[in-house]
């Protein structure tokens, strides 16, 4: 984010070249020889005076006396006194001057102006902007033409009268409306009447044009690396890119540049990183990272696109971040494609491979790599509602280790919809799933094909009510779900896995024709799912107030085809049950569970609620059980203590592992123009290491943030975070 001076985007003033009306309640000239005497200025802009008194004491001068009032379209000077010079094409105002315009005041002692040269002086003005309400005073504000300023000794701050916790002293302050820019020249950052921060010279943008300049500097500290300090630069290339490069200042590790690079044109976007800590004194080597992401618009409906990203080694994102997001990566994607949309039908064609970042005490297995992997697929739909379906694959699957192969996918379908009506629905689908394996060299299997026909029938039907409790009207729904599924039976031991996984029970698996993610696996099946699903909506509003699902899955012949050998030979499956729904404005609950009929005892379970009131208050609770597997509580919320503290936090904790994965803990105290955030993270990077960092950040309002920023782990680790 880039931090700009909020209150050089005020217009000081405007020259007043132009014809001059007079309303006077007392007068020594008539009003014919006033307008005479103004008349030849310019008669095509009229400026309004009014004033108690009006004379023409000497040649070619009127002086204005007593509740002067000057105005031009918007804009206005008041003043005690005013004295005109009709030859010179100078005035001068004194007395309790006043300039309104756009929404500012500008006032002071006394406001000299030359109309001709377009120059000129106000003693000791006082600003105030009534958009940001920020204030402000400097000794003298020269102006240089219509679009030039100077404020001399210049100070600035957005609370409230009598109320300077923070102050920006600023030596001198050029305004170039011309450009729309500001330069600020020996400015200090005042806090509590302490100098915290100084910059010689800075210059920023008074719209919301893009400006080069130093952001706020940022401060921190974490275990593994020590005390943190960050100064990054903005660079505005060009309105279309932009960069940024951070200098970040590790106390035990040395200094490490970081960069981010973006640009956006018609056809083409992107954002690149390039990360680069030489000399790690404590990892004894060089470290880096880079990153691009570019997408590219290519003519006749083409899009192409890179998504590449590696870290010189496996620790990279455990010793040098602190977002649980990046230090949780294990696979990093390498990825470059070409892309099709047509009408009916698309394609795409990519190379991808992984960086596979290993944890020392829980190694993994790389992934295999597409070099490369083309898709097609197809869908048209007939007047009569036949539906015709098409999706190929043909993919090289590469790995230094393991069995290489070429695969080829053939995948038509039909269906037809024998029923389609708003309340029922009766669908069958026939589809035929080819695949045939070339191998490669270095192994002893043979080329090997499968080919299997797939017929399902998925019917349902929706039924409303009106029902009224708790005070309340509702429309209650009914909507059973009936899906079928025949596969016939084919041994597939001796075909290779490269990339098929046994997909999780869940609502959204058990409405599928194969209970395998991937091509490799084609479950056998004869089965039915029954489920049946029930919501209240909110008559008044239309919010789901309430959902709850069951689901179970009958099978007429044990399915033989499984990648993990199945718990139980019965031929009934787990149920399933969810329930979820905005209960109240404040109160959302989401639950799944997996119940196991056979052994009367659950297999799994989630439940998660939050409590979000209003903005500033939020409570979140989840629990995520899975049998001899898993076990984490997870709690976070961010609340108010008083009317000026508040509390955030975050527990996530695994049961079954007895420790901690992340603990979030802080203080926010705010005042009406500044706030202050405390956090301490303690972070599981792997499985047998931890990271904790401090984060202290002051935040005086719409001018700077200092410190290190916790408010993006804030955000991603408390959902409903709000920064009020």
């Amino acid at each position: 984010m880039r931090h700009r001076l909020p209150f050089i985007s005020l217009t000081i003033l405007s020259v007043f070249a132009c014809s001059v009306n007079v309303f006077a309640d007392t007068a020594s000239l008539s009003v014919e020889q006033v307008s005479s005497a103004v008349a030849a200025i310019n008669p095509d802009v009229p400026v309004l005076i009014e004033a108690d008194r009006i004379d023409g004491g000497k040649e070619n001068q009127i002086e204005a006396t007593g509740n002067v009032l000057l105005r031009k379209l918007d804009q206005s000077i008041r003043a005690d006194h005013l004295l005109y010079n009709q030859e010179s094409q100078r005035f001068e105002a004194s007395g309790s001057v006043v300039l309104e315009q756009n929404g500012t005041t500008v006032s002071g002692s006394q406001l000299s102006l030359d109309l001709d040269a377009e120059t000129g002086e106000m003693q000791q003005p006082s600003f105030y902007l009534r958009e940001s309400g920020g204030r402000g005073t400097a000794s003298l504000m020269r102006i240089q033409d219509r679009q030039h300023y100077t404020l001399k000794d210049a100070s600035y701050t957005t609370c409230h009268v009598d109320d300077e916790d923070w102050v920006l002293k600023i030596g001198n302050l050029e305004i170039d409306r011309e450009r729309q820019v500001g330069v600020a020249r020996d400015t200090w950052v005042e806090f509590m009447g302490v100098p915290i921060l100084y910059s010689p010279w800075m210059d920023f943008p008074l719209n919301d044009q893009q400006k080069s300049g130093f952001l706020s500097p940022l401060f921190g500290s974490t275990s593994k690396g020590g005390s943190e300090l960050s100064l990054p630069y903005y660079w505005a290339i060009a309105p279309n890119r932009d960069a940024t490069i951070a200098p970040r200042i590790i106390a035990k590790r040395g200094v490490m540049l970081s960069n981010e690079f973006r640009y956006l044109e018609t056809n083409y976007q992107g954002e690149m990183h390039l990360d680069v800590l030489p000399d790690d004194r404590l990892a004894k080597r060089s470290r880096g990272r880079f990153s691009l992401a570019h997408h590219q618009r290519l003519p006749y409906g083409f899009n192409a696109y890179v998504d590449f990203n590696r870290v010189s080694e496996d620790a990279f994102f455990r010793d040098l971040t602190s977002d649980s997001g990046a230090t949780s990566q294990v696979n990093l994607l390498q990825e470059g494609g070409v892309r099709y949309g047509g009408d009916w039908w698309n394609a795409a064609m990519r190379v991808q491979q992984y960086q596979t970042l290993q944890d020392p005490a829980s190694p993994i297995s790389s992934p295999y790599a597409r070099l490369p992997q083309l898709t097609v697929n197809a869908q048209k739909t007939h007047y009569s509602g036949t539906s015709l379906h098409f999706a190929g694959e043909y993919v090289d699957f590469s790995h230094p280790t393991k069995v290489n192969a070429l695969r080829l996918v053939l995948n038509p379908s039909v269906s037809y919809p024998l029923i389609e009506e708003s309340a029922m629905y009766v669908t069958p689908k026939i589809a035929l799933h080819s695949t045939y394996y070339a191998m490669g060299k270095n192994t002893t299997l043979s080329d090997t094909s499968r080919t299997l026909p797939l017929f399902s029938v998925d019917s349902g039907a929706t039924f409303e009510r009106d029902v009224h409790l708790f005070g309340k009207d509702y429309v209650n729904t009914l909507e059973p779900r009936l899906f079928y599924v025949y596969v016939p039976y084919r041994d597939q031991a001796a075909l290779p896995n490269f990339d098929t996984a046994q997909a999780d029970f869940s609502f959204t698996q058990i409405f599928t024709e194969n209970r395998f993610f991937g091509s490799d696996r084609i479950g056998d099946a004869n089965q039915a799912t029954l489920a049946v699903s029930s919501s209240f909506f909110d008559r008044d509003t239309g919010v789901e107030r309430l959902r709850v699902m069951v689901g179970e899955r009958f099978s007429f012949e044990s399915p033989r085809v499984n990648l993990i050998a199945p718990t139980t030979s019965t031929n009934r499956s787990d149920i399933l049950l969810a329930v979820s729904g905005r209960v109240t404005d404040a109160w959302w609950l989401d639950g799944e569970a997996q119940f196991d009929p056979n052994q009367s005892h659950i297999q799994r379970y989630n439940v998660s609620t939050s409590f979000h009131p209003e903005v500033g208050k939020v409570m979140n609770f989840g629990y995520r059980f899975r049998r001899n597997v898993l076990r984490q509580i997870d709690a976070s919320s961010q609340w108010p203590l008083s009317e000026r503290w508040n509390a955030v936090g975050r527990w996530n904790y695994s049961v079954q592992d007895g420790r901690i994965l992340e603990a979030i803990a802080g203080l926010e105290y705010q005042e009406c123009c500044w706030k202050i955030r405390l956090v301490v993270q303690r972070l599981t990077t792997a499985t047998q290491q931890t990271n904790t960092g401090i984060f202290i950040q002051l935040e005086l309002n719409d001018l700077v943030r200092v410190g290190s920023d916790p408010l993006g782990l804030l955000k991603q680790s408390i959902p409903g975070y709000s920064v009020n």
